[in-house]
């Protein structure tokens, strides 16, 4: 079942860390995990993705690969080739805005700091477009100290207004337009707004009026809660910080 996993060079804790992570999953996550829209991945060291079920392939994988499930197919069925989503970094599925924090969390999993984790998150499908859902990650033991592979398993958010909200990556805003909005989340007013970019106050004026109409928001708070939901604002940092995707 998991001959994918054997098979990566990255993972060196052999046939026995294989073992571990089938007992992993068959005693711990596989009921949740055979629930309709449950993602299950498999994660080396490197946070690459080695294995994942069909409904992993049916968000992430491009149409024609969409329907393998690895994880499922016995290792004697040579048919069952990788998607080619196989081999990709799981960090480039995750979108701008919680690229960061999340990553912040998988580094403490794979040095051994803990042993799972539960996280929103914005994904990015194949085409660029983004949706909400929730993500746990187990890390798997092996021989030695530290985790031979990483359990992902994620279930994307019923269709809702943020599911909606959530951008793909496109350039929305002018440099001057990313620095007023990060100086407004922040919680800066005109004057100080207008001193840090060398603009007047009517400047500013202008800009914040020009981006609560292309967001569609009827005041400055409103705003930032938006942008938030938009992923055009980086989550977990401070200063905040627009993301260099949405800036032209």
């Amino acid at each position: 079942m998991f001959s994918a996993l054997e098979d990566s060079p990255q993972i060196s804790a052999g046939r026995s860390a294989v073992g571990a992570l089938g007992t992993a999953v068959r005693q711990e996550e596989r009921p949740s995990s055979d629930q309709p829209g449950v993602c299950m991945a498999v994660l080396d060291s490197a946070l690459t993705i080695r294995q994942a079920n069909q409904d992993f392939f049916r968000h992430f994988a491009s149409p024609a690969a969409a329907s393998v499930d690895v994880l499922d197919a016995p290792p004697s069925d040579s048919s069952a080739s990788p998607p080619d989503v196989c081999g990709r970094s799981f960090r480039d599925l995750v979108h701008p805005s919680v690229r960061q924090p999340l990553m912040r969390q998988f580094e403490r999993l794979v040095m051994g700091r803990r042993d799972r984790f539960a996280a929103h998150v914005v994904a990015l499908r194949p085409t660029g477009d983004a949706f909400t859902g929730s993500l746990t990650a187990s890390a798997v033991s092996g021989d030695g100290p530290d985790p031979a592979a990483v359990l992902v398993l994620m279930r994307s958010g019923e269709s809702t207004e943020d599911d909606a909200v959530v951008a793909p990556r496109k350039k929305l805003l002018s440099e001057i337009d990313a620095r007023i909005l990060e100086g407004i989340a922040a919680g800066l007013s005109t004057v100080p707004l207008a001193s840090r970019l060398y603009l007047s106050r009517q400047g500013v004026e202008y800009h914040v009026t020009r981006l609560l109409r292309k967001l569609k928001v009827p005041n400055r708070a409103a705003l930032v809660s938006r942008a938030y939901a938009m992923g055009v604002l980086t989550v977990g940092t401070w200063p905040p910080r627009v993301v260099d995707d949405f800036i032209k």
